[in-house]
């Protein structure tokens, strides 16, 4: 038995320093929020995922920042 699990790069910009990025979306996981500090500025982002069909349904990233 075989499983495929599809990822796509999804490109985006950092709410907190504008920087253009990208990062892979697992689509074998259709609805995903996470923290994650960005790679360029370190700020904490919130990022959140839908996915529905192998299609990228909803996105969003914003700053945590206090």
């Amino acid at each position: 038995m075989y499983f495929i699990i599809l990822k796509l790069e999804h490109y985006f910009q950092c709410p907190c320093c504008l920087a253009e990025t990208s990062m892979l979306i697992d689509f074998s996981i259709p609805t995903q929020q996470y923290i994650e500090d960005f790679g360029i500025c370190c700020n904490p982002i919130e990022v959140g995922v839908a996915v529905e069909e192998n299609e990228i349904v909803s996105f969003e990233a914003k700053s945590i920042e206090r």
